[in-house]
């Protein structure tokens, strides 16, 4: 970030530096509150990141985080910070989507237990950001609150599904935002917009009041997890340890003691999968990763660019894409399940819309069968992580590209390096390591010769989240991580 920025935009600061100043009174919530919410009028026309603000419920909540700071009352680790939520994410009181039009004007009655969390550490939240349908596409779009844009390029999205998110903290727009991830939708927006974003070991972030269907609330879904989105390593852990723990039906019995990082970032055996010809990575894409792993080396570091897991690649294919299809299937309507199930028995279509078909409308038998086949494959990562404690690899095989609005995850392609691709091709990374429940963290690795940014996934042990984030860590520190915007930077 430059200085120049930091030092006269708030908004462009670091969460814990804008805690440093409201615990040190150089500025009131109120106040930082309505910096960003200035900040959101001015750029929202270019935007359209957050998409619902709730003024009013923010202003009390700022005004009597103000009042208990003035009376010396402890008031939690985020106490007045404004922040945003995904509109995915069930908040009392302000309308969440889903980007569904079927929850157009849903206004929750309860608040889902990761909000509950950023409310008991005295956060304040003041809006929602955008999504695709049922978070459903690697963009941010919706017939309910239109397009985002990316603050990098506005003819280009921001990536998906947590899309809004990264371009309102790109943007400078919110301190902090939690996004989802069942397929890579916070690891790919943080990569297309150059922020920060952790996807956590699944199951140690509750998803209860997650918006991923009409009858939501009251059940996790399959490889999903609720995961921080930020513009630095630090403030993704602050808010990571903010959120984790049991769902609150077990939290009497149950306790999360995350192990710490298997050391320093310099102290930690390093491998690198940069690229596969299942899923070719752009020479974009490709020059910059390579320039970012050769620095880590010239650096001092120790980096194994040819082990691999005992994984094949191309199961998250047939393994990984199935489970996340038959994940996902709640939200598909009778008639789209009606017309997913004539296409599964197409021999025609295609393999991977017959995949698509076929895992949204499978037996519970056939999804065990396929679930032996995942737990098999998370011991091989296991045994994987034995000799070596994190792995680095592409977040997305492209930088970030322009907007798609016809067809679907399935059917669009992008052409890259003169070549056709399948649009689906974009969750193939991320997917690769979310469907076996490992923890990923993502930070800007650099940008291409055309200004897009370019992110790199820290990939570590389940559980391990504290040796990603280590890692991530010095990775931002090396190659400078977060830039502004030139959009944000007045």
């Amino acid at each position: 970030m430059s200085s120049d920025a930091e030092s006269h935009i708030l908004g462009l600061r670091s969460a814990r530096e804008l805690l440093r100043m409201l615990a040190e009174r150089e500025i009131s919530s109120v106040e930082l509150l309505e910096h960003f919410v200035q900040r959101n009028e001015a750029l929202h026309p270019h935007i359209n990141a957050i998409v619902t603000l709730d003024i009013d419920q923010a202003e009390a909540t700022a005004k009597a985080s103000d009042e208990r700071r003035m009376a010396n009352e402890d008031a939690g680790e985020l106490a007045g910070l404004p922040m945003t939520i995904k509109d995915a994410i069930a908040v009392q009181g302000i309308r969440s989507t889903g980007g569904a039009v079927e929850l157009e004007n849903h206004v929750p009655a309860n608040d889902a237990e990761v909000v509950t969390k950023i409310r008991d550490a005295g956060a304040v939240i003041f809006g929602k950001t955008n999504l695709p349908r049922w978070s459903g596409d690697v963009q941010a779009s919706n017939e309910i609150f239109g397009t985002t844009n990316n603050p990098w390029k506005l003819d280009c999205g921001p990536g998906g599904s947590s899309g809004g998110a990264s371009a309102a903290l790109a943007s400078g727009l919110t301190a902090l935002d939690i996004g989802t991830d069942i397929g890579g939708s916070v690891r790919l927006p943080a990569h297309f917009t150059g922020v920060c974003g952790h996807k956590p070991s699944f199951g140690v972030v509750s998803q209860i009041g997650y918006i991923d269907h009409v009858s939501y609330g009251l059940s996790e879904a399959d490889v999903n997890v609720f995961g921080p989105l930020a513009r630095t390593v630090d403030d993704l852990e602050l808010l990571f340890d903010v959120i984790r723990g049991p769902r609150n039906d077990a939290s009497s019995g149950w306790r999360l003691e995350l192990p710490g990082a298997r050391g320093s970032a310099k102290e930690l055996r390093v491998a690198a999968w940069l690229d596969d010809r299942d899923c070719p990575v752009s020479e974009a894409v490709s020059g910059v990763l390579t320039d970012a792993v050769t620095a880590m080396e010239s650096d001092g570091v120790s980096v194994d660019r040819s082990a691999r897991p005992g994984v094949p690649f191309n199961d998250v294919r047939s393994v990984g894409q199935a489970l996340i299809s038959a994940a996902t299937s709640p939200g598909r309507t009778a008639e789209e399940l009606a017309a997913l199930e004539e296409l599964g028995a197409d021999t025609s279509a295609s393999p991977t819309m017959r995949m698509r078909a076929q895992s949204s409308t499978m037996s519970h038998r056939d999804w065990l069968l396929l679930t032996e086949v995942r737990d098999n494959n998370r011991r091989l990562w296991a045994h994987f992580f034995n000799d070596f404690d994190v792995l680095l690899a592409p977040v997305a095989f492209v930088p970030a590209f322009e907007h798609q609005h016809e067809g679907n995850l399935y059917t669009r392609t992008l052409t890259v390096d003169g070549i056709t691709r399948p649009y689906s091709d974009l969750i193939i990374w991320t997917s690769q390591f979310g469907y076996v429940y490992l923890p990923s963290t993502v930070v800007p690795a650099g940008w291409t010769d055309d200004g897009r940014p370019v992110g790199i996934q820290v990939v570590g042990p389940y559980l391990g989240d504290r040796t990603t984030l280590e890692f991530a860590r010095y990775l931002e520190t090396l190659l400078g991580g977060y830039r502004v915007p030139p959009i944000a930077s007045t």
